[in-house]
């Protein structure tokens, strides 16, 4: 009975093909939350798959109905040993978004696990079913070298998450006292870099806005009126660029976050932001000046343009159109009121003179920022686990760069955060061929099972 044995166990889990066929099995379940027709699946996922998976390794499964009608259900699987011992909750989501199946590489299915060199591919192995597939693992191995846990688990699957997570606040909200736990610990998301093993501890808020400028019915001959009508595509460029300067730094006052504070500045000093070899590589002196691009991405907002429209840009006439609009995103970390996000950005609008560009919050996207202190007992606790087994400190980033629903477990439930992720940012997670790297899946197996068995050494963990 040692921790060494249950790294082993994880080990040759990966090594004899377990690891393979158990997340085979789960990417074959197509469930595209955003797909109705597959709203079979997202139940038949827990059901069929996880609740199963969790019963042999002795947890109590319920099925949790969803609160928003049409939407998938949850799955909590506990495991409780004695109230006395730290209780743990972890989370992971079952859904994925559309396969695209046409637009694979030629050999590949989205619904069918396959391994070519170190990559393996299938939809969902990065973003979720095989983090979440990863941890669930490395708790059977802990379980088998000790014979037990040595700590309450509690695991919630939800099955909405690339839907924004519908009910999964009114879930945690009735349930509070059942999903009780000292401790968030849970996986998604990418390591800084493939090699480094990553801890994050919130992620950074996202507010999806809509720009328009809307001057007329219908459009008019631009050789009668060039010159005449004003232009709403020129007058949404010129607007847009009040919002950056050329090279994206923000000009809205309130959006810029409150100075960095001097542990989230520690934490990231020295971090390198590396997609991998295939990763897009970062533009020199893009975004906001004198901050490093770990700073921008981890510690700082940032504006993007997703998409413009004016006329018909598939098939442009010669009339000056009606309307231009833009569809955007403020990635913003703790520090920005997400209350006056679109309020303040109205305002600048109006005092830069273009009143009559109007903004309104885009209904389907909208995450709050949160962030946990890197320094907090628990982050110290996880780190000493992970540099334990690998001998190497994992980088510690105060937030996401992207967005998950944190705020859930840390503002509602009032958890402190700890994920550990087990992909990277050039995984195609929402893309035709996505993928998770061998290696990386190897090594999370092994740090997440000396991890589970820490947290069943009371005596190393911090006081409730």
């Amino acid at each position: 009975m040692s921790r060494e044995l249950a790294i082993s166990h994880a080990e040759r889990y990966f090594d004899d093909g377990g690891f393979f066929a158990d997340l085979a099995r789960r990417v074959a379940i197509p469930t595209e939350s955003q797909n109705p027709e597959r709203q079979p699946e997202l139940g038949r996922y827990l059901v069929d798959e996880m609740q199963p998976s969790f019963e042999r390794l002795g947890f109590r499964c319920r099925l949790l109905a969803n609160p928003i009608g049409g939407r998938g259900p949850f799955l909590l699987a506990e495991r409780i040993e004695d109230q006395a011992l730290a209780t743990v909750l972890s989370y992971g989501h079952g859904d994925v978004i559309r396969g695209q199946d046409a637009s694979w590489q030629a050999g590949l299915n989205p619904w069918t696990l396959q391994r070519k060199g170190e990559r393996i591919y299938g939809r969902g192995t990065a973003d979720n079913k095989g983090q979440h597939s990863i941890n669930l693992a490395a708790f059977a191995a802990a379980i088998s070298a000790r014979g037990r846990l040595g700590f309450n688990l509690k695991v919630l699957i939800e099955t909405g998450e690339e839907v924004g997570s519908p009910g999964l606040r009114e879930v945690c909200r009735e349930n509070k006292e059942l999903l009780k736990a000292d401790v968030l610990i849970a996986s998604d998301g990418p390591r800084l870099t493939p090699e480094r093993p990553t801890i994050f501890l919130g992620s950074r808020g996202a507010a999806n806005m809509d720009l328009v400028v809307e001057l007329r019915d219908g459009g008019h001959h631009s050789g009668n009126w060039g010159g005449l009508l004003a232009n709403p595509g020129i007058i949404l460029a010129h607007a847009l660029a009040k919002i950056t300067g050329p090279k994206g730094e923000l000009k809205v006052p309130e959006w810029r976050p409150e100075t960095l504070t001097p542990s989230v500045r520690r934490a990231l000093a020295g971090l390198q932001v590396d997609g991998g070899a295939e990763g897009p590589k970062i533009d020199a002196g893009w975004g906001e000046p004198g901050l490093t691009p770990a700073e921008r991405v981890f510690g700082w907002s940032s504006f993007e343009v997703l998409a413009f429209t004016c006329g018909n840009p598939d098939k442009p006439v010669n009339a000056i159109p009606p309307r231009a609009s833009a569809h955007c995103q403020l990635r913003y970390p703790v520090g920005v009121d997400p209350q006056d996000i679109v309020p303040a950005l109205q305002r600048h609008l109006i005092n830069s003179g273009f009143s009559m560009v109007k903004v309104t919050l885009a209904r389907d996207g909208f995450f709050p920022a949160t962030r946990l202190d890197p320094e907090h007992p628990w982050v110290k606790w996880a780190s000493a686990s992970i540099r334990k087994t690998c001998g190497a400190d994992p980088a510690i980033l105060p937030n996401l760069g992207g967005s998950l629903p944190n705020d859930i477990f840390a503002d509602d439930l009032g958890l402190p955060t700890v994920w550990i992720p087990h992909s990277y940012a050039s995984c195609s997670q929402h893309a035709p061929n996505e993928h998770m790297l061998a290696p990386i899946a190897r090594e999370a197996l092994r740090l997440m099972a000396g991890l589970a068995w820490d947290l069943g050494e009371p005596s190393g963990l911090p006081k409730k």
